[in-house]
């Protein structure tokens, strides 16, 4: 079979992914003129991905020239995800999960990052890599962690069910109670952060819930936050991984366990008894 390919040897997108102007502004947000700005620090892009060898060329070709250090976690891959990303992109680093679920895959991405900045990224083509210097604009203006929001102007979803729609937005108004936060979206795992907060982030999830209590301890510890619009696109291809009601009871428990004053509750009987 023959594959079509640049004059670099990157495979070109299908003809569906060419859409017309009129679709463009529905699929993903256009880039700005300054987006071209190169950020002064280096930037580490974590890829958690399971089976994703169909969409790996179309991510790793929009990823930005701003990136420095792309890191594939492979979460024990039975189809040719960790090829083709060598294929789309010799330079890649691919370590191997400890511990299923997406938590554990994120923090062995963490873990193994040596940029000054660390963005999140998933591997299905959800999220667009183009709007990788929106976060890092924010970075390099004082924040210390960025989120991606789909409910503010300019971004969106093209990929919300009406249970994803319900449950976000529960979670949403209960996350802004607990933690005393205006936060507009809450189960979106694009964000970037300052990896020398790493540590203060403590992050012990192994499933999708790690995205809650990066934000939760974010916000407990005084980080300066700040949202950027960004549009979710539908999985490209194959099945998603999330399970809606499953993964929003592990998120209302993080969110309620991880709250301010919780863990002080919890130790206290311990110290009491000292």
């Amino acid at each position: 079979m023959q594959h079509d390919t640049h004059h670099d040897g990157h495979p070109l997108r299908r003809a569906t992914d060419r859409a017309t102007d009129r679709d463009t502004v529905h699929t993903r947000p256009m880039r700005r003129a300054g987006d071209d700005v190169v950020t002064r620090h280096t930037v580490s892009l974590v890829v958690p991905a399971r089976n994703e060898a169909r969409n790996i060329p179309w991510v790793f070709e929009q990823i930005p020239r701003c990136v420095d250090e792309v890191i594939l976690v492979d979460g024990s891959s039975v189809d040719a995800t960790v090829p083709m990303a060598r294929y789309c992109l010799p330079s890649v680093r691919s370590v191997a999960q400890r511990g299923p679920g997406k938590g554990n895959a994120l923090r062995t991405g963490f873990a193994a990052a040596t940029g000054e900045y660390v963005v999140m990224i998933d591997a299905d083509g959800s999220m667009w890599p183009g709007e990788i210097p929106h976060f890092l604009h924010f970075l390099d203006h004082g924040y210390d962690f960025v989120k991606g929001s789909r409910c503010i102007a300019g971004g969106g979803s093209l990929d919300f069910t009406r249970v994803r729609s319900l449950g976000n937005r529960a979670l949403l108004a209960l996350a802004n109670r607990l933690y005393d936060a205006s936060l507009t979206d809450l189960c979106y795992g694009y964000c970037a952060f300052r990896r020398s907060f790493l540590d203060a982030l403590d992050l012990r999830s192994t499933g999708f819930e790690i995205e809650a209590e990066m934000i939760a301890h974010a916000l407990r510890s005084g980080l300066r936050i700040a949202e950027v619009p960004s549009l979710e696109l539908p999985r490209r291809s194959g099945r998603s991984h999330l399970h809606a009601v499953a993964d929003g009871r592990r998120v209302l428990r993080t969110l309620i366990s991880e709250r301010p004053g919780a863990r002080a509750s919890a130790d206290a009987p311990a110290e009491e008894q000292r």
